[in-house]
């Protein structure tokens, strides 16, 4: 038990001997903490904040909690400046994105494939396939005026001309027909090189030797479906060429064969009229 001091001081000690003790002003336990002893003249209260280790042999006090207690309040709440932010940061999707942009890609997108499309037709056109306008009755009936064909380029790459194939050729120099100059005609080849092509009786006679023709127009008389004033021989690379309507064709007859290189391409198909589509 503590003893009083002779000068008539007193020192307060709370009953509790669990209760907090008086410390100094260094935060460290006083000169009456436990020893029961005061400074003269002095008066200390058990009921002092217990310093950072607390009292001897008790865990340190937790620290006094600043979150708000009681209902969230009625109205919001905002942040002060000096709070972090705490917005979510969300990646536009297609809804979000400017109209601008949409259209801006959309041209750029049309703009590709009309370029792709425009290249690959070239390409086609200028190695593989081409479609032509036949303009006269040369070829009647075979080929009308007017129908629409399309030539495969790259039928005499892989293969050879054969007689009989239709073929479409730049106009050769020496042809002379009258008329508006046009740049490519079509005929049947007759005579292969090397080939003396005649006409006798209305008929064609290959190194003498009579041709069957069963794709000329069986209305028109015999006698007079090929007339040649005189028989030919086919340089090399060079072709005999026909109208397979002779009485009103210009071909080979009149201005000489075709070389090799003026050949544009086979005639494969007719695309127009729809009624007269077909392979050949």
């Amino acid at each position: 038990m503590a003893s009083l001091p002779p000068d008539g001081s007193r020192s307060q000690v709370a009953g509790d001997p669990g209760a907090p003790q008086s410390t100094n002003g260094a935060g460290r336990p006083g000169a009456g903490a436990l020893g029961g002893a005061v400074a003269p003249g002095s008066t200390t209260s058990a009921a002092a904040a217990p310093g950072p280790g607390g009292p001897a042999g008790l865990p340190p006090s937790p620290p006094p909690s600043t979150a708000p207690s009681g209902p969230p309040p009625p109205y919001p709440v905002h942040p002060g400046p000096d709070a972090p932010d705490q917005r979510v940061e969300r990646s536009p999707g297609p809804a979000g994105r400017p109209v601008r942009s949409r259209r801006r890609r959309w041209l750029v997108e049309w703009a590709v494939i009309l370029v792709v499309a425009l290249v690959v037709a070239l390409v086609v056109r200028t190695y593989v396939a081409q479609t032509f306008y036949i303009p006269s009755t040369s070829m009647y009936p075979t080929l009308k005026a007017g129908d629409r064909i399309v030539v495969n380029k790259l039928a005499f790459d892989f293969g050879s001309i054969q007689r009989g194939d239709i073929v479409v050729f730049r106009r050769p120099p020496a042809e002379n027909c009258g008329g508006p100059p046009v740049p490519d005609l079509v005929k049947r080849v007759i005579g292969l090189p090397g080939n003396t092509v005649s006409a006798k009786d209305g008929n064609v006679y290959i190194t003498g030797k009579e041709l069957k023709e069963p794709w000329l127009p069986h209305t028109t008389p015999r006698r007079i479906y090929t007339t040649m004033p005189r028989p030919y021989k086919v340089p090399p690379n060079d072709y005999f060429v026909m109208g397979d309507n002779r009485v009103n064709s210009c071909d080979s007859r009149m201005w000489g064969p075709v070389k090799r290189t003026y050949i544009v391409g086979k005639v494969d198909l007719i695309i127009w009229p729809l009624g007269t589509f077909h392979f050949f």
